[in-house]
């Protein structure tokens, strides 16, 4: 049997400030979405791909604290493709990276000014860590 890989890494835009909800267990989940444009040398807004990010636990809280729309970060994890049924009954499903480490990006003056003109946080960098990602995603995602 072949082996098998699924790791991804992305740097993408923050589009909307990530969304927090808590299952039934307790575990944290945010979701978010990112801009990533893979055409580096000649950027085309319509080669632009939105991609969905889920964070668990303690990384969860971090992206749901630190993160907001329009900022840049690193994302590293692994693609699911999961499926559901939404609120009529019709079945869906979800692509998306679930991610076990994040990094923001930018210098530490453009988060300290961004920060600064949101109105949160002491302009204290902060070192965005790594946390486990839920091994199964059979509990379906409140989203």
């Amino acid at each position: 049997m072949a082996a098998s890989f699924n790791r991804v890494i992305l740097v993408g835009t923050l589009v909307r400030d990530p969304e927090i909800r808590y299952i039934p267990s307790g575990a944290g989940v945010t979701k978010f979405r990112i801009a990533v444009n893979p055409n580096k040398r000649d950027p085309k807004p319509e080669d632009t791909l939105f991609v969905d990010i889920v964070a668990w636990e303690k990384l969860a809280e971090t992206c749901n604290t630190y993160l907001k729309k329009g900022m840049s970060c690193l994302v590293e994890g692994r693609l699911s493709i999961r499926q559901y049924d939404d609120k009529e009954g019709n079945k869906r499903q979800a692509t998306e990276i679930v991610i076990n480490t994040m990094q923001m990006l930018g210098s530490r003056q453009d988060r300290q000014q961004q920060e600064s003109s949101e109105g949160f946080g002491n302009g204290t960098p902060v070192a965005a860590g790594a946390a486990r990602a839920e091994d199964s995603l059979d509990e379906e995602i409140p989203f």
